[in-house]
């Protein structure tokens, strides 16, 4: 199992940009890919970006050109950088890591508003 614990949300403006931070502990080696989802009020959670062990990368169409996903293996940490924020992004932030099992963090909210 994968320990996941998110942090740098919060207030942004909109045009605004944030980074995203997913420092991960226990069975790192195990990890297939990574990804950031997120979940407005009202709405499922869905698909931000994703990063396989190999490094393929894949973005909903939403951010694309926007969220850049990247990943740091010495620090086993995952960052999503959000830049353009508009309000639609919008909403708890969800860090996941698939091994045998899904693992999730707690989540971290972002609010983009003026």
């Amino acid at each position: 199992q994968v320990h996941l614990v998110e942090s740098g949300g919060g207030l942004v403006q909109p045009g605004g940009s944030l980074r995203l931070s997913c420092a991960a502990s226990g069975s790192i080696r195990s990890i297939t890919s990574m990804g950031w989802y997120r979940q407005a009020p009202g709405k499922q959670r869905e698909l931000v970006a994703t990063v396989t062990a190999a490094g393929s990368r894949n973005y909903a169409d939403s951010v694309k050109g926007r969220f850049t996903i990247s990943r740091d293996d010495v620090e086993n940490t995952l960052y999503l950088s959000m830049n353009s924020l508009k309000p639609e992004d919008t909403a708890v932030y969800y860090c996941r890591a698939d091994t045998w099992i899904t693992s999730w963090g707690q989540g971290t909210q972002v609010t983009v508003s003026s």
